[in-house]
């Protein structure tokens, strides 16, 4: 009895109780850690790549240092972009909103002007430039795994009242607009969710798990393939 009261008197043996507490605390925190999407992998070339697109397309209204540029009255001529992370350029370059042609209430949807890749490299310098929501892994973006009815209750809970109950869109104020949401690029969809451009909320992975937003998208790829927003027995049954 008196070897083993010296032995967990040692003082070893408190710096092993210690480690074996933060190894089990670590395990249990990743396990309570919400979904997330993974983060996309980008290399320092993909990066100096990035810069020089930045630029040469984006510093004008942006600033030199993505910094956001201010006009003499103190309105924003283009906002800081540190810390948007690379879902947002991927969203706003992919679909042509960025750069803008001019102007307007908001950036409208267009045919892109850059590539993929070079959409890729300059999501990766302003993913270098601060921690933001990341390019959605494909695991995300399977609606095969989707739910389109529990989808269609998250869209109609937390989207219908701008963006129709169709997702056909609709008008917002002082010229401002909820685009339609179907028939669209599920990464788009996703992305768009994840970083809340322009007047749309931010619905990240703490209030819309990455499995909730893939059910989503399989709600509205849904309402694509049928052209109704019934998606259950009762929604068919008050068509």
């Amino acid at each position: 009895m008196k070897a083993l009261a010296a032995r967990r008197h040692h003082p070893m043996a408190l710096l092993v109780i210690l480690l074996l507490a933060l190894v089990a605390t670590g395990g249990l925190y990743a396990a309570l850690q919400p979904q997330t999407a993974q983060a996309e992998a980008y290399t320092e070339d993909d990066v100096d790549a990035g810069e020089a697109l930045f630029l040469a397309n984006c510093a004008t209204c942006h600033g030199r240092n993505a910094e956001g540029l201010l006009d003499a009255d103190g309105g924003t001529i283009g906002p800081s972009l540190i810390g948007v992370g690379a879902a947002s350029v991927d969203f706003q370059v992919g679909t042509g909103r960025m750069p803008m042609q001019s102007a307007g209430a908001q950036a409208a949807r267009k045919p892109p002007q850059m590539n993929e890749e070079q959409t890729r490299q300059l999501a990766a310098y302003v993913a270098s430039l601060g921690p933001g929501p990341a390019v959605p892994d494909e695991e995300w973006l399977d609606t095969s795994k989707g739910d389109a009815t529990k989808g269609g209750e998250i869209f109609r809970i937390n989207c219908a009242m701008c963006h129709n109950a169709a997702g056909a869109g609709g008008a917002l104020t002082r010229g401002k607009y909820a685009p339609p949401v179907v028939g669209l690029e599920s990464k788009h969809v996703y992305e768009a969710m994840e970083t809340g451009p322009q007047n749309m909320p931010v619905f990240n992975d703490t209030n819309l798990s990455p499995s909730d937003k893939r059910d989503v998208i399989r709600y509205l790829e849904t309402l694509d393939e049928t052209g109704s927003p019934a998606v259950s027995p009762w929604a068919r049954s008050v068509r």
